[in-house]
């Protein structure tokens, strides 16, 4: 063993090493820091921009722009600059109450600078349009403020205009245009949702006073979630069932003041807060009972029934289950509406999402190269491009409904239901479904509220739940389906409705051997679609049959088929989806537009193929053959991706309604930055 000494002259040495060593001449260097460079320095714009957003928007561009200046330029809309870009969302710090007056507030500017003219007292097709577009362009602001106006004008409002006459017209649509009367839409009661038909509120008429008297009977029958109600609204649409001499002549709707005009609580009526919310929290939402509030003869909404002043109950329309729906036709507009802006928060999670994986980069494919743009990796190409695509078809497919909707005629009812039912459920789910897979494709920043992806996914999860769940209403769809399939095989005519005229041409035959270029041709794809959907309801049709035969109601049989009712469904969805886009395809010019939306809509095609197990469940698709799609679903995001960035800036969504990680997102964190906002 080493003695004390030596063990004290060693480490003597290595200390004196270290005290008295030379430089080294391999001095240590720190990596170089990352730097932004942004995308449009390196990506392709082979397109105008300009061009394919025409075909998104459809309509309106001109006062789409001119309402996003408008609300950028303004100090109510919350305009904050970080790093050295303006952006302007709501400040979601701020509690309820102060949200529901900005709210309010911003209602007011709006209004005040005429922005709501028109909406009501228009009249045409265009004038529907840009009130169409201008309630887009607020839902990309804040879903709050967009749903304010919904409630008050399309609710509210278009009861008055479609379910009233003439002397509700007169009496209302001016003062709701003008916004001296704040109205809300009394439909919903805690016990009862899409149920409709079930409400428990219930009218009597009382001849001797002229008078209907409104009454709510128990708990459940209160009115729940009405938007408005809680602080702002100062009369309401209340439907309810009708009773004349005791007997049911189901829902009807009536006109109810609710609070005065210096915002007090009307005698009779008692309103409760909803209270806070997973999101839509510049919405006051509220609860109302009715305690024998009595309402003028007058304010029965009777364009389609009446009650004349000694109480005799008065309708063109003798059936009850056609007048009920009747009542409700008017009301599709808020499903048109959902469809649509539910397309629009999907564009604004893609653009953050894309522009963000275009300029951050993680790992590196060698030891010494750069590290990977997050866009160059096949996974997240995969991630994004593929719901790209998709919002690429629905935004035709909303466009062709809303144009569907503006142009209608008594016999467009039936059809406006069924595409905004399908529409309704496919677009929201598509929506909830992107802004998570954006959010989670930006990690941590996703979770930021200022970069909005998170914070949206709060916003607009009630999507799928209002205007009628989204289950319930493709139940909807595959009832209609089977009632058209039904009355065709009856009466041995050919179908001539909702798309379905493919169904009198014999059944597709589809290869054995799908090669790359069968995959992406359109006339592969629209058999596809088309046989599934045909098979789909030759068996619904078939298995509602064998439960009615069984001795089942065919009610109960629905309830017993919900699994290929809503396969039916979907598949009725995709079709009428990538038909539009189709369509689209087709009107385009020759050159690059119309050669990136082929790609977009071969990827939609095969992204719906490869996702729907159905495809495979009914055998529309061999194992071989759909492990064929799934590579070709590949290869599809491989030549979308140069695209990318030229095809998320065609959403046409102004830099300032985006958010800081789709830009210099290094500067917006930088020290100087905050700085900067500590300053403001």
């Amino acid at each position: 063993m080493a003695s004390s000494k030596e063990k004290l002259a060693r480490r003597t040495q290595i200390l004196s090493g270290h005290l008295l060593a030379e430089k080294s001449s391999t001095q240590m260097r720190a990596l170089p820091c990352l730097s932004f460079s942004p995308p449009e320095a390196s990506e392709r714009f082979d397109f105008n921009v300009h061009d394919l957003r025409r075909l998104l928007d459809g309509h309106n561009l001109e006062d789409r722009d001119y309402l996003f200046e408008l609300m950028k330029g303004s100090e109510l809309f919350n305009p904050r600059r970080l790093g050295s870009r303006l952006f302007v969302s709501p400040d979601y710090n701020h509690s309820m109450e102060e949200q529901r007056e900005e709210t309010m507030r911003r209602v007011a500017f709006l209004s005040e600078r005429g922005v709501f003219d028109g909406w009501l007292t228009g009249s045409g097709p265009e004038s529907a349009l840009k009130s169409m577009a201008q309630q887009e362009c607020m839902a990309i602001f804040d879903h709050s403020l967009a749903i304010k106006l919904g409630v008050h004008f399309f609710l509210w409002g278009n009861a008055i205009k479609y379910l009233g006459t003439r002397r509700h017209h007169e009496k209302w649509l001016k003062d709701t245009e003008k916004y001296r009367v704040k109205g809300c839409f009394a439909m919903t009661e805690l016990g009862h949702g899409s149920n409709v038909r079930g409400i428990e509120t219930v009218t009597i008429y009382d001849p001797n006073s002229g008078e209907f008297i409104i009454n709510t009977p128990c708990e459940s029958a209160q009115k729940y979630w009405i938007g408005g109600a809680a602080n702002h609204a100062t009369h309401a649409i209340v439907f309810s069932q009708l009773y004349i001499n005791g007997s049911n002549q189901g829902v009807h709707a009536f006109v109810a003041q609710i609070r005065d005009s210096e915002g007090n609580v009307c005698p009779n009526v008692r309103i409760a807060d909803c209270g806070h919310k997973i999101g839509l929290n510049g919405v006051d939402n509220g609860r109302i009972w009715f305690d024998n509030v009595r309402v003028p003869r007058e304010n029965l909404l009777n364009s389609v029934a009446d009650v004349s002043p000694d109480g005799h109950y008065q309708s063109a329309i003798s059936d009850p289950d056609q007048r009920f729906a009747a009542f409700l036709a008017p009301l599709t507009f808020g499903r048109v509406n959902i469809s649509a802006s539910a397309i629009y928060q999907s564009k604004i999670g893609l653009a953050i999402a894309v522009r963000y994986s275009l300029t951050r980069r993680a790992f590196s494919v060698s030891s010494t190269g750069p590290e990977t743009l997050l866009l160059d990796y096949p996974s997240h190409q995969r991630r994004l491009l593929s719901l790209l695509a998709k919002t690429y078809a629905m935004s035709c497919s909303a466009n062709d409904l809303k144009r569907i909707y503006v142009n209608r005629t008594s016999q467009d009812t039936k059809a406006i239901h069924v595409y905004s039912s399908a529409f309704k459920a496919m677009f929201t789910w598509h929506n909830m479904r992107t802004l998570q897979e954006c959010r989670e494709a930006c990690g941590g920043q996703g979770l930021k509220t200022e970069n909005r992806i998170g914070h949206l996914i709060g916003e607009h999860d009630v999507q799928s739940t209002f205007e009628g769940d989204n289950k319930v209403l493709l139940q909807q769809v595959s009832k209609a389906l089977l009632a058209e399939y039904a009355t065709s095989q009856k009466k041995n005519q050919p179908i001539r409705v909702l798309g379905l005229e493919h169904m009198n041409s014999p059944r597709p035959v589809i290869p054995e051997i799908l090669t790359s270029a069968i995959l992406r041709s359109s006339q592969f794809q629209t058999q596809m679609f088309c046989l599934r959907e045909r098979d789909l309801l030759n068996q619904f049709a078939l298995e509602i049959s064998e439960h009615v035969a069984q001795g089942k109601s065919k009610e109960h049989a629905f309830i017993l088929s919900y699994q290929l009712s809503e396969d039916l469904a979907c598949a009725f969805s995709e079709r009428a989806i990538f038909q539009s886009f189709l369509k689209a395809e087709l009107e385009s010019s020759m050159g690059p537009i119309k050669n990136v939306v082929g790609l977009l809509r071969a990827m939609y095609a095969l992204v719906s193929m490869e996702e729907d197990s159905s495809f495979l469940r009914y055998g529309f698709l061999s194992v071989t053959n759909a492990a064929a799609v799934r590579r070709e679903v590949t290869k599809l995001c491989s030549d979308l991706r140069p695209h990318a960035l030229s095809l998320v800036s065609s959403f046409g969504i102004p830099d300032a309604y985006l958010s800081p990680l789709a830009f210099d997102w290094i500067e917006a964190n930088s020290w100087s930055s905050v700085l900067s906002a500590s300053k403001i």
